[in-house]
């Protein structure tokens, strides 16, 4: 049995306790009236607002709970809730508070109405939330920006473009967009490494972003890829920015396009001055195209948008191989079934689109070796009617086109062997066709790569048959290349 308190009331006793509870309380506790005005705050609550609670509720000079937030925004916060507490309704929000001295921090209020004889009082609970807060923003900073330059990131630039878009659509602003490329950065990575590549990135971000307005948005889409958006601004304006930029950081290319009503939508305004880039590109280092739908900008946007689409069909399998017998001209006896594989595209609408559409894109921007890959893979490996003629006992050839870059990859060998055996495939069935341009262009490459078949061939079949032949596919010109032919063989 506890004792009774000596020389103290039980009211008194309670009060004392209640008093030591809320004191060690490890939240901010506060009374206020109707007022806003304190009349209780406990220990943890007035060291944070660098005051004594007598000075905080001290009798006809009590303080306001108002003038210890944050900011405007914190004080609408706090007045709006306490109207709905003191009209019955417990509330729960945040907001910013602190000394005048000091950086406020981040809090928690719950408020809740009590009645009393002298009034309506108003309890609030106070929770330091900074650090939860901090790392919520931290965490929101990290998802905006880019690790490696500060800079924002392509997702947060895409999320700023379609509002200059929607703004443009509907109220008539006019904006631009750079895209900003730099030149042979690879080279820079190949032969000083990727720290000192990642430094240069960072020093170039650093003094680009010092060139451009302070609202408008600098980012990093990728790799040594940048964008900027400029907002309410001109054609003039827009290449005076880039001007300024070229200037200050010798290096980078420039591609603009104005967003207007009139653009068609966010990706195509981004692929416009992406096009406008390669532009430049080719015009030489250093320079700023705009975008203004000419043929060489439209040129350059379809070859980007084939490379968008070959891709997709890549991933949604939508490549076809066809095939096309090649008789002798003049033959007068059967020498086996001789046929070509080709490749054919299904379009988004399933029409059968051609080579000649789609493989300039894929040769300029470096998709071949992908395709080479795709259709030996799929022929050697996964190809019922290629199975069905080599089951049918005869001698049957199959010619391949190979691209430059395949020719030029020291992997692709080894791929072929990979995929020739586990299609149980008989290599002398394979004619690998290499345009006489390709083959005289790289011819030390060639060279080697015929090597590196005929040695995976002595390791695989018997000692005097062919693994694989080179084949020219360029009418007419082989007699005049008899030369090279001979050193490839």
């Amino acid at each position: 049995m506890s004792p009774k308190p000596q020389n103290s009331s039980d009211k008194d006793f309670h009060l004392s306790l209640l008093r030591a509870y809320i004191d060690s309380a490890n939240d901010g506790i506060f009374v206020v009236c109707d007022e806003m005005k304190f009349h209780v705050a406990n220990r943890l609550l007035a060291s944070w607002l660098d005051k004594t609670e007598a000075t905080l509720s001290a009798h006809k000079q009590r303080l306001s709970i108002m003038q210890f937030l944050g900011d405007d925004e914190s004080r609408r916060r706090f007045a709006e809730n306490f109207r709905k507490t003191l009209a019955g309704q417990p509330t729960r929000f945040e907001c910013r508070l602190g000394a005048k001295s000091g950086e406020p921090r981040w809090v928690e209020i719950s408020l809740n109405k009590v009645l009393v004889e002298a009034g309506d009082l108003v309890i609030g609970v106070v929770r330091d939330i900074t650090e939860h807060r901090q790392m919520l923003e931290q965490a929101h900073h990290y998802a905006r920006h880019d690790d490696l330059t500060g800079l924002v990131n392509r997702r947060e630039f895409e999320q700023r473009l379609n509002r200059l878009f929607e703004s443009a659509k509907t109220r008539n602003m006019q904006h631009a967009l750079l895209y900003v490329d730099l030149d042979q950065f690879k080279i820079v990575n190949d032969t000083c490494g990727h720290m000192a590549g990642d430094e240069l990135l960072r020093q170039l971000a650093a003094q680009a972003r010092d060139q451009i307005r302070k609202h408008d948005t600098f980012a990093r889409l990728g790799g040594d890829e940048f964008g900027v958006l400029i907002e309410n601004c001109q054609a003039d304006q827009v290449l005076d920015i880039a001007e300024k930029l070229r200037r200050a950081i010798s290096g980078f290319r420039f591609g603009a396009c104005a967003i207007t009503a009139e653009s068609e939508s966010p990706a195509s305004i981004l692929s416009n001055a992406d096009a406008a880039c390669y532009v430049a590109k080719d015009n030489g280092r250093n320079r700023v195209q705009l975008f203004y739908g000419g043929h060489e900008c439209t040129r350059k946007r379809t070859e980007m948008d084939w490379v968008a689409r070959l891709n997709a069909a890549i991933r949604e399998n939508r490549l076809r191989l066809y095939y096309q017998k090649i008789v002798p001209v003049g033959a007068t006896k059967p020498g086996g079934e001789h046929f070509e594989v080709l490749l054919r595209l299904i379009d988004e609408a399933e029409n059968v689109v051609v080579p000649g559409m789609f493989l300039p894109a894929a040769e300029k921007y470096n998709l071949m070796p992908t395709i080479d890959r795709w259709v030996v893979r799929h022929l050697l490996y996964g190809n019922d009617e290629f199975h069905r003629r080599l089951a049918g006992g005869g001698s049957v050839t199959c010619s391949i086109n190979l691209s430059g870059a395949s020719l030029n990859d020291e992997n692709f060998p080894a791929f072929l062997r990979d995929q020739i055996t586990a299609g149980h495939v008989p290599p002398q069935a394979l004619c690998f066709e290499i345009t006489e341009t390709v083959a005289i262009a790289n011819l030390p490459r060639a060279t080697a790569f015929m090597r590196q078949l005929a040695a995976q061939a002595r390791d695989q079949i018997r000692k005097h048959d062919t693994f694989a032949r080179l084949g020219g596919d360029e009418f007419g010109v082989l007699i005049e290349n008899c030369q090279a032919d001979q050193v490839l063989d």
